[in-house]
């Protein structure tokens, strides 16, 4: 009789043991629930990081072009561009100013742009076109300039 009470209390605790079928899509259709209102919200964080990352490596890229105008006693010429930080222009040149030419590269994989002499009077800008290459917009498209 124990034996049997035995049996019987491991074939319901086997019978037991896995999960139907009814409580799978219903934890499935809680995780897709809160990926979906999570997901815009990373994406949201990613743009933004991009935006920032590419303000910060702005202002880095202008402080290379300083240090280039010490040197040498004039700012690249716009047809120089970026690569004048890169590559020797001058008898005076102590760069490279920038480690990498991939340093010369936005976030969104655009070669930051540079003219000389800027917007407004100042006397170079370098900037980027944001995350669709195109002049204006917001948000992730928007515009990033030194100046």
């Amino acid at each position: 009789m124990l034996r049997h009470a035995t049996a019987a209390r491991r074939r319901r605790r086997a019978d037991q043991a896995g999960f139907s079928l009814v409580e799978l899509l219903v934890v499935l259709a809680i995780i897709g629930m809160i990926a979906t209102m999570v997901t815009p919200q990373v994406l949201g964080y990613l743009g933004r990081a991009k935006g920032e990352t590419a303000r910060i490596q702005v202002k880095n890229i202008a402080q290379a072009v300083e240090l280039y105008y010490l040197d040498l006693g004039t700012y690249p010429t716009t047809q120089q561009g970026l690569q004048a930080l890169v590559q020797p222009t001058g008898p005076t040149w102590r760069g490279p100013y920038v480690r990498d030419a991939r340093g010369l590269t936005d976030p969104w994989g655009h070669a930051y742009l540079y003219r000389s002499p800027g917007i407004g009077g100042t006397p170079y800008e370098v900037y980027s076109l944001g995350a669709d290459g195109k002049a204006g917009g917001g948000g992730d498209q928007a515009d990033v300039a030194s100046n």
